[in-house]
């Protein structure tokens, strides 16, 4: 889904919330909460959430009802309206995690259904105060919660691939991924992949990569965080370095 595409959605959306239907469901939620009666449409509604601060009081007392309904009543108008209050919240996720998936697409994705999942869990009745953060934080808690997962998953299949040799060494005798057991012959290593650098066969990126995850230990996705890397273009990218040194070794051996 491209950015225009989730502009078409937004547009739908709040297109729908205009309808005959939604304006009677703003009108059931008035009977019980007078703030909510100087509005007269959902329009006026979200865009009074959309302005100001996320943490003016008066924004919980809007949130308080609409949430408590959602999550009494199996009513998927509910999830609608409050999809397009949140609409800016969840687009700013999807540009604060970006680098957490290269599909943005499925981060999109996975950001609406972690949204969607959570608006249930929500006690408005002990929650007394700043609803719209609360909403916001949560979404993103557990969607990292969920990528967690996803990077375990990918970091254990990752250690089955490549079994025993999980660090990085470079001598035709050894082979060229062999295990550094100590200081001398992780510096050793290190030296050694510097001169592919200098060779050009891989870069200085590539280098931090592989050092980082081979030589010292440190999780892909955790170096892939620190370099500005989605999860799976640093595993790609490693991945053709290491190759690329196989094969200058492969040519070596076989010259």
């Amino acid at each position: 889904m491209s950015r225009s595409s989730r502009e078409r959605d937004r547009e739908r959306l709040e297109y729908e919330i205009q309808t005959d239907e939604y304006r009677k469901l703003l009108g059931d939620l008035q009977l019980g909460n007078p703030f909510l009666r100087q509005f007269s449409t959902w329009v006026q509604v979200v865009a009074f959430m959309r302005g100001g601060t996320s943490d003016d009081p008066r924004k919980d007392g809007i949130l308080r009802p609409i949430l408590a309904a959602n999550a009494a009543h199996q009513d998927s108008r509910w999830r609608t309206i409050l999809m397009v209050i949140f609409w800016p919240g969840l687009l700013s996720i999807h540009f604060q995690k970006r680098h957490w998936d290269e599909d943005r697409d499925e981060l999109w994705d996975n950001i609406t259904w972690t949204f969607l999942k959570i608006l249930p869990r929500i006690d408005v009745t002990r929650r007394p105060d700043r609803l719209v953060q609360k909403v916001i934080n949560d979404t993103a808690h557990h969607l990292h919660d969920e990528y967690r997962r996803i990077w375990d998953c990918l970091e254990r299949e990752e250690n089955v691939e490549f079994g025993e040799l999980d660090s990085v060494a470079a001598g035709p005798e050894n082979g060229p991924f062999e295990i550094a057991v100590n200081r001398e012959e992780e510096e050793l290593t290190v030296r050694r992949l510097r001169d592919h650098v200098d060779a050009g066969r891989i870069t200085e990126v590539d280098l931090l990569l592989i050092v980082s995850t081979r030589v010292y230990g440190k999780q892909v996705v955790d170096c892939a965080r620190e370099l500005g890397l989605a999860y799976q273009a640093a595993k790609k990218r490693r991945q053709r370095a290491e190759d690329a040194i196989r094969r200058y070794y492969e040519e070596i051996k076989n010259s």
